[in-house]
Parts: structure tokens; sequence; C-alpha cells
């Protein structure tokens, strides 16, 4: 089968939620149906506990061990988290406290964590710059992965994290929340029945106002003695430490994330999934750095336009200097031409369209609604989405089965946010080859698919 073609086969076999069937099972079971899931939790701050406090509630998951670079956070001793942190980040700073049925090995270096034959799988929770690295030597290592998204911080990463699982008998899930959704899996099925007719648009958006002052403006200092900040930037460049860059306030740093990777990947994966789509032709994009007055050197405010070969467009766009929704429900909206969709994790409602000019058919249904009751956690996400891919993916593991969302989608789905960002650096409208994964009118934008590992990380 030509790549082009499997690929299209293998986004719409996600898409349909209709099948769990791995075409590239392993040949036997690794873990008996009724055996415990021995994990392993690489960074266990912020969104990091969560992850572990989902994977707790599961019968057959084992917290085996841990690992962090940040010494409280590995003990999870609350009580030595940096008082500066604790004051400014508060609700960022996990509670920790838990109670395990057995006492977790505890690592510093993710590398000896993986060496570990006792442990069978890994949660991944790093920061966005670390995940490609470490995924691939979890899987060199044997070891099934759940990875936190965005999955990567460039393009050329997601490929060869691909192309690692591709060579073993991995499971590798990838933790896209909306995947796990059960609003959005039942909204799948409508629309992929046609309830909404043709759809020729989609749009979301990332909105929340950081003015005047963002992540602040500070100098470089001495990093917390039990903070080992050296391995936090791992294979980066390296950089004195700064306050408003560790803990979280990453993802307003190109170098570690974008707020396209951090919200966009969530968003845009939801609508090429309800659209049926892999990868754009086009994208263009407008934008920069213009309202914040803060160190961090991401757009506050960007529009990107994705166009497909298909003819559908979606759009997205990120405003941290204002507030307020852009939907009169949800978080994002597809236009038909029997109806609009508008959806969050905690329900959907389908609008039928009226007639335009010179047209006189009436509307082709009633409105659809659903609600779907949800817990959140501490980062207003949905704790039932996490939930499903969790569970999904500790029954793959067993199964061999593929997960809901797999690594090659969500490579593709986070590919969105990396080409939004090369699109708003060159101010260019960009042609995408999605099988060559290459710029085809743009070497500059090329050169921002990747870039050359720190010495000693490589992959």
């Amino acid at each position: 089968m030509e790549r082009r073609d499997f690929l299209k086969s293998a986004a719409v076999l996600t898409a349909g939620f209709t099948t769990n069937a791995n075409i590239f099972a392993a040949s036997s079971n690794k873990i008996a149906a009724n055996d415990k899931i021995r994990m392993g939790f690489i960074g266990v701050g912020n969104r990091g506990s969560e992850l572990l406090g989902l994977f707790m509630q599961q019968p057959d998951c084992e917290v085996a061990a841990l690992c962090d670079v940040y010494e409280p956070y590995l003990h999870r001793d609350r009580s030595k988290v940096n008082e500066r942190w604790l004051k400014d980040l508060t609700d960022k700073i996990p509670k920790m406290g838990e109670k395990f049925e057995k006492r977790p090995k505890l690592y510093s270096d993710f590398r000896k964590l993986l060496e570990d034959k006792d442990i069978d799988a890994v949660c991944i929770a790093t920061p966005d710059h670390w995940h490609a690295y470490i995924t691939i030597a979890a899987i060199k290592a044997g070891k099934d992965v759940y990875c936190e998204k965005p999955l990567t911080s460039t393009l050329k990463e997601g490929r060869k994290m691909v192309e690692a699982q591709a060579a073993s008998k991995q499971v590798v899930a990838v933790g896209i929340n909306r995947r796990g959704n059960i609003a959005y899996q039942k909204l799948a099925q409508e629309i992929h029945a046609g309830k909404i007719g043709q759809i020729t648009v989609g749009r979301s958006s990332h909105i929340s106002n950081l003015f005047p002052n963002g992540i602040g403006k500070m100098q470089p200092e001495q990093p917390p003695k039990d903070f080992n900040w050296d391995m936090w930037l791992g294979p980066r460049a390296y950089r004195p430490y700064q306050y408003n860059i560790a803990p979280y306030k990453f993802r307003w740093w190109g170098d570690y994330s974008s707020q396209m990777g951090n919200w966009g990947v969530h968003h845009i994966d939801a609508m090429r999934w309800l659209m049926g789509e892999t990868a754009p032709t086009y994208i263009s994009a407008h934008g920069g750095k213009y309202v914040l007055n803060h160190d961090g050197d991401i757009d506050d405010t960007a529009f990107v336009t994705f166009e497909f070969a298909s003819g559908k467009i979606i759009s997205y766009c990120i405003m941290e200097a204002t507030g307020g929704g852009m939907f009169p429900y949800g978080e994002l909206e597809l236009r038909g031409t029997h109806g609009v969709a508008y959806a969050y994790e905690g329900g959907y409602r389908i609008r039928p369209t009226s007639a335009g000019q010179f047209q006189n058919w009436n509307k082709h249904f009633e409105e659809i609604s659903f609600d779907n009751k949800m817990k959140l956690l501490g980062d207003a996400s949905s704790a039932d989405s996490t939930t499903g891919l969790i569970r999904d993916f500790l029954d793959c593991v067993k199964s061999r089965q593929t997960p809901l969302c797999p690594l090659e989608e969500g490579h593709r789905s986070t590919s969105f946010a990396h080409l939004a960002n090369i699109a708003l650096a060159t101010k260019e409208r960009l042609h995408w080859d999605a099988v060559n994964e290459r710029f085809l009118n743009s070497e500059k934008a090329n050169e921002m698919l990747g870039y050359e590992y720190r010495k000693p990380w490589t992959i």
C-alpha cells in the first residue's frame, strides 16, 4: 500500500471509533488480563501529578516508579517546595501526598528508570522538548508508552517517534484528551453519518487575557538547589535559569512549547478527526507579539488558516490579550451544508442551517443536544476525557491493540501546531507535502522542521 493511501485509511479508522483492531498487533500478549501493569511516571509536576492520580484510580495499575528533576516532586513532599513557587503558582503546584499501595522506586534520571526490567509501561509528562527523546528511549527499552500532548517540540521529532514504534512491538498512546471524551465520540458518529451535510469550515480558538504583563520580565538567576536545571534543559541549548521559564511558564517560550501546541493541538485534533482530514496542503498565518509586555517569545495574537486538498478549511486563533468566548456554545464550530455543530467536552449542539438566497428548502432536522456531566481537574480540563484515554491505554497494553489516539494520529495533530508556528515565523503561505513532510515552496520554513540537539542527546 502506498504511504499516502495508508495514512488516509488510518485516519478514517481512528476517526470512526468503530474498532480498536491493531494492524500492527504483537503476536502475543505481554501481560495477562488479570495482572497489574507496573507503571513508571516520568515528570510528576503539574500535569504529571494529575495523570498519576488518574492512573492510580485504575485497579490494574501499580505505581512502580517515579522520576523527576525536582526533588520535592520526586519525594512527593509539598512542604519542601520552593516558597516562591508556592506563592506565585499555587494552583500549578501539585498537592502530592498520595497513598501508594507499595512504595515506588525513585529516580532522578529517566534512563535509570528505563533500565528497570520490572516496569511494563511509562507515562511521560515532562515539558514538550523532552517527549521525543524519552519516548524513543522507552520504546527501545521495551516499554509501552503513554505520552502527554503535545507530542513533540518539532515536526521532525514526531516522524522519528513513529519510525521507532514501527520497528518495535510497543503500544504508544498520546494524551490528546478529546479522543477519550464521550461527547466528542458521540458527535463523531453524528458527523460521520452526514448529519450536518458536507462540511466546509471548522473553527476554534484559545482565548486567555494575560494583559498587560503576561509571564513578566525577569533576569537570569541561580536555580533552586534541589532543581536540576541542566537536566530540565536536556537537548535544548544551555541558558541560565530564569524563573519565568520553569516551572510551568515554559509554555510561552518557543524553544520548549507554545500555546499552539499547548491548546491548539487539542482543538485542531478534534476538528480534523471530525472532518476526516489528515494534513493540510496550504498554511497561512497572521499575528505577532503585539500587546503583552513580557519575556515570552511566542505570539500573543495569531490567526492561522489550514487549507485541505478536499476544499475544507480549518481556522484557528490564539488571543491572549482579550477575554470572553467565541461561539454561542462550546469551544469549536463545524459548518456544513445542512447544519452547524458546536462542541466541547461537556456536550454538543447540532443546529440546522437555514436556506440562503434563491433556495426554498426547509431545515433538515430539529436541533440536537447532548450534555455530558464531567469532573474537572485543576487546569479545568475534563478528568473523564483523560480517564477514558488512560483506561483505553491500559486495556491496549494487555490486548496489544491500537489506542484511541495512536502515535501516528498524535504526530499528525501535533504537526498542525508546528506548521502554524512556522507560518507565523516566515509570514509565507506555505505549501505542505504531507507524505514527505517537507515544504514545497520555502527552504526557510524547512529549516524550522527540527533543530540540532545539545550533546550528548541525540535521536
